[in-house]
């Protein structure tokens, strides 16, 4: 099971060198995504389940520290950045965006309710029916993609 693993992990290019995972949590979590039990990983491991999990828990938690540095990249090199006020109603988010885009010349690949939908997808409790409950800001990459943070700087989607 393990050489299976290590064999994917070398197949995907996983480097523990350049990653923000180390070998053992790459191990767990391939482990892990293919329907592993954490007792069957601690079994082949040699080590105990509550080992297992909390080496995944450290996996999951450094791949969503990587998510959000990522995000943060992106939010800071993409030219459009709309604020969203607290209690802004979800249908005026699209016209906010599009005249953004517009001013800076980039162009989103999203309809109104597709982009209202982006939105509130990623924007999760911060979005309370049609209405944003916490600031959010809406980022545009050149490419047209669509980021959602809270205002808070949390990042709220992808």
């Amino acid at each position: 099971m393990i050489d299976d693993t290590d064999d994917l992990l070398a197949e995907i290019g996983f480097d523990p060198e350049t990653s923000v995972l180390t070998h053992r949590q790459a191990q767990v979590l391939a482990l892990r995504e293919r329907g592993v039990s954490q007792a069957d990983i601690a079994d082949e491991l040699g080590t105990s389940r509550a080992n297992v999990s909390s080496i995944e828990s450290s996996a999951r938690e450094n791949v969503e520290k990587a998510r959000e540095t990522v995000a943060f990249a992106e939010a800071l090199r993409a030219p459009v950045r709309v604020r969203v006020p607290e209690g802004t109603d979800l249908y005026d988010v699209p016209q906010l965006v599009y005249e953004a885009c517009d001013e800076a010349g980039v162009k989103v690949d999203h309809t109104a309710p597709d982009l209202m939908k982006v939105v509130s997808d990623a924007a999760g409790p911060a979005v309370t029916g049609r209405q944003v409950s916490t600031p959010l800001i809406v980022g545009v990459t050149s490419e047209g993609m669509v980021r959602v943070r809270h205002q808070d700087n949390s990042a709220a989607g992808r």
